[in-house]
């Protein structure tokens, strides 16, 4: 954060604030354990604070220190509204538009309170007054520490904070194998086990809890996957129906899209989600290298990202989602196999 905004966000919260912490629509590691620390931090500083949470999240994120005290605006609706209606400041988490908020997104555009955005993703909009953007940083749990530490306030760092920090920068990293990751990223999780974080067990409540449906749908993923060598592309689909078939719940098929960057030659993954009630397919891209999945995304799937991560959607039913994307591949060819 610049030097400006920081001395602007040390005055903001030099008295007691309510405040509001909004992270985006399904929320992933580093969105809830971003959010939390910093829920952390603002109540143990005299602040009320307030979780609003635009849907619900995956259930292996759940045992986050704090997490039960977040609002889920679709279930909490009446209490959600009034926190954020309330809030002196409403901190805005792991986004950076906000149309990354689903339907709180018209309730955002009115509030009156002073909005403080801290994301690590491309081309941010300007609804925020307070900035702290850096698509350097590995994951917004990254940052809330960095802000933490320019807030002076290092050593106010609790071991449920250092959990819910250390979940989201090893989410956010692919366990810090992701091109993000870098030494000072390994410095900040070394301080985080110095003050308490539980690196074995955040692992094993985040990847060892599977249900065998969750492996089972995996298998169906892995099954329907298509490998396209001439553009070293790999990608899976999964049809509303194969989840229902496999009782998918929510953030079931999170890291799916990532196998298909396991493959020898591959730069390239994508998977295609049906979502009937929404009428859409979300898609998730990967990349390796240079080839930049949020400029894919952004020009032809109305999403965005990172260069090596983002996410799209399509309006269309399976067969022209699948038509369009591959008629785009000849287009990158150059670049995919550079």
């Amino acid at each position: 954060m610049n030097l400006e905004h920081l001395n602007e966000l040390k005055k903001l919260l030099s008295s007691p604030k309510k405040i509001a912490i909004i992270p985006h629509k399904n929320p992933d590691g580093d969105a809830i354990g971003s959010t939390l620390a910093l829920w952390h931090y603002l109540v143990n500083t005299g602040h009320t604070a307030s979780i609003v949470a635009p849907n619900d999240y995956p259930k292996f994120l759940k045992w986050m220190p704090g997490s039960d005290q977040i609002l889920n605006f679709e279930k909490e609706n009446s209490q959600s509204k009034s926190c954020i209606n309330n809030a002196d400041i409403i901190f805005t988490l792991d986004f950076n538009h906000l149309g990354r908020v689903g339907q709180m997104s018209e309730i955002l555009e009115s509030a009156k309170a002073t909005f403080v955005m801290v994301d690590h993703h491309q081309e941010p909009s300007d609804y925020a007054k307070i900035m702290y953007s850096d698509v350097k940083m590995s994951s917004t749990c990254e940052m809330v520490y960095v802000l933490i530490n320019q807030l002076g306030d290092e050593n106010s760092i609790t071991p449920e904070m250092a959990n819910c920090i250390y979940t989201g920068i090893m989410t956010d990293t692919g366990s810090f194998k992701f091109a993000a990751t870098t030494s000072n990223t390994h410095r900040v999780i070394a301080d985080l086990m110095d003050k308490g974080a539980e690196g074995t067990e955040i692992h094993h409540r985040i990847y060892d809890t599977n249900s065998p449906s969750r492996l089972h749908l995996l298998g169906c993923a892995l099954k329907n996957m298509v490998i396209l060598e001439d553009y070293s592309t790999a990608y899976i689909t999964l049809s509303q129906n194969e989840l229902d078939t496999y009782n998918y719940q929510k953030g079931d098929t999170e890291g799916f899209v990532n196998y298909g960057l396991t493959l020898d030659g591959i730069k390239f993954a994508v998977i295609f989600i049906e979502n009937k009630e929404e009428g859409i397919f979300k898609i998730s891209f990967r990349s390796v290298g240079e080839f930049s999945v949020n400029d894919f995304a952004r020009k032809h799937f109305h999403g965005g990202g990172h260069t090596n991560a983002a996410g799209g959607k399509s309006d269309d039913n399976k067969e022209e989602t699948i038509a369009y994307f591959t008629s785009l591949l000849p287009l990158y060819k150059n670049q995919l196999q550079s």
